[in-house]
């Protein structure tokens, strides 16, 4: 057999959860899948399974050796079908990592259309802000919101996220809106994030002007954050795509406009280690022109 076969036969015993199990799927001996685990951990002088009585547990050798061989098979798989198969319709594996609320919030129409335009691609979208490793975790794609972008990583700018501060007009009502940076402190402010202790930067006419601040409410949660501000607890820092529908309903008003925040920049991106394929293309392609004016 092959390196490529050993490490089939590894991914094999590991997704089942042992050998017997793994020998019982593919119809062999147990006492063949054991052997050539065997020579396995003998070839790359490791352990990648701890096989003592009563135990059986993948390494962390093993483990890296598991995430390593799925997207080696996985390629494999691809360039079968990119060159065999190219004029079929796309399918297999595609995972994607995408930031929760501008996925749900702005992406999620594109996301549904790509869905149903190509039902053969197994399409597997995690909405968390949690930065993945697109190096060693089991992800093709990630889509991030961020200031800079990674040197390890292939990117694709799709645009760039705005942010302003908001207010209802109930609690513009009960008190005067703030007219310069330093007035923000006498404001309830609501922040996206976690700590007693926050920071936002402006650019003003005259210059970069810095606010550190205690928020009277925290959250992860964008969405949270503006039905906060839409019951008028305070003023709120949104990016304009959660934000944008609120403003022009007049159930929000912009607090501060001359006040500049820095945009965020919106990419794709995946790791320079990993062969691109036509799902991952296609998917690129498909949420490019979705925020093409971003």
């Amino acid at each position: 057999m092959g390196q490529i076969e050993d490490l089939r036969i590894f991914v094999d015993i590991v997704n089942a959860g042992g050998i017997a199990r793994a020998a019982e799927g593919k119809s062999i001996a147990k006492s063949a899948l054991s052997r050539r685990l065997k020579l396995l951990e003998e070839r790359l002088g490791i352990q990648l399974v701890d096989r003592r009585p009563g135990q059986w547990e993948v390494t962390t050798a093993g483990q890296e050796l598991y995430q390593r061989a799925l997207r080696l098979l996985s390629e494999a798989e691809e360039i079968d079908a990119d060159f065999s198969h190219s004029r079929q319709s796309l399918s297999g594996p595609l995972s994607v990592s995408l930031p929760r609320e501008f996925g749900l919030a702005f992406l999620q129409p594109i996301l549904l259309r790509f869905a149903q335009e190509h039902p053969d691609i197994q399409l597997t979208l995690d909405f968390e802000d949690r930065q993945v490793d697109l190096e060693r975790e089991n992800y093709d794609l990630a889509i991030r919101i961020s200031a800079q972008t990674s040197p390890d990583l292939v990117s694709t700018r799709l645009g760039s996220a705005g942010h302003q501060l908001f207010a209802s007009p109930n609690y513009a009502d009960r008190r005067p809106l703030p007219q310069t940076v330093s007035d923000l402190k006498t404001h309830a402010l609501l922040h996206y994030g976690t700590g007693r202790k926050a920071t936002w930067v402006f650019e003003t006419d005259s210059g970069k002007e810095t606010l550190q601040f205690q928020p009277v409410l925290n959250s992860n949660s964008g969405h949270f954050l503006l039905a906060a501000a839409k019951s008028a607890q305070g003023i709120v820092r949104l990016p304009d795509f959660i934000a944008a529908e609120a403003c022009r309903s007049g159930v929000l008003i912009p607090v501060l406009p001359e006040a500049r925040l820095t945009d965020w920049n919106l990419s794709i991106a995946y790791s320079k280690n990993r062969l691109i394929n036509r799902r991952m293309r296609r998917f690129i392609a498909a949420i490019s022109e979705a925020c093409l004016g971003l």
